[in-house]
């Protein structure tokens, strides 16, 4: 059977699926059925952009730019990332975006090419993986990083990883909810979040034909470091007017 999508084509849908989450966290009352139903859809994202980051370190042809991308459109989104999730009036720190704990996930990439002491190397990751606490997805995406480099490009390994990452997910949404709902609901709740990561996974490993889109590469590849500033930007600027 014939893939149909191509990495632009997820990467693409993987861009709308956070500006619906993004949009539920700035303008819609928590725990209301539309928020829960965008924020879960927004799930999506996280778990395929650490697929593509490996995909992405192992392909790129320079590692060293790759790597300053991330960190200059991290430093570029924080201000607009600040901006989409503080209450009007307000610019309060919450931490840091996910441009930056993608790039902590591709400095746990380089430890695998770069250290050779294996000693060192874990320390180092665990060190890493710990770095993403103040970031947005934190541990998740880094132990979904890890994963995804465990897996490589082997199909049967995926297969194993991504009920791991929708495991790992609701083992710590589960632990939050239960603090503001019944047990039931709490876990009702961690198992739809965990549908945009199956959701995700349907993409990579039955849809996804392992190309890149023939025409207009450039463009999305730009647009796609542009698209996170811009649109955080554009909702922290909305909300100071609605």
């Amino acid at each position: 059977m014939k893939r149909p999508l191509d990495r632009d084509n997820i990467k693409y849908i993987a861009m709308f699926t956070m500006l619906l989450n993004h949009i539920a966290n700035a303008f819609l009352p928590y725990g209301s059925i539309w928020y829960e139903i965008l924020v879960d859809i927004g799930y999506f994202t996280a778990v395929t952009m650490c697929y593509f980051l490996v995909e992405g370190y192992t392909h790129t042809r320079s590692k060293t730019k790759y790597g300053l991308r991330l960190l200059g459109f991290a430093v570029l989104s924080q201000l607009p990332f600040m901006l989409a999730f503080s209450a009007p009036g307000q610019l309060r720190f919450r931490g840091l975006n996910m441009l930056y704990t993608l790039f902590i996930c591709f400095l746990l990439l380089m430890t695998r090419e770069k250290v050779r002491n294996p000693v060192i190397r874990n320390l180092l990751r665990i060190l890493l993986v710990f770095c993403t606490v103040v970031g947005d997805w934190p541990l998740l995406a880094a132990l979904y990083t890890l994963l995804f480099d465990w897996a490589g490009e082997s199909r049967k390994r995926l297969l194993v990883v991504y009920p791991i990452a929708a495991l790992l997910f609701a083992l710590l949404m589960i632990p939050n909810g239960l603090y503001l709902y019944p047990w039931w609901e709490a876990i009702l709740r961690a198992f739809c979040g965990t549908l945009g990561i199956f959701a995700s996974g349907i993409c990579i490993l039955f849809l996804y034909n392992g190309q890149c889109a023939k025409k207009g590469r450039i463009f999305s590849k730009w647009f796609f470091y542009l698209f996170y500033p811009a649109h955080l930007l554009i909702i922290g600027l909305l909300a100071r007017m609605v």
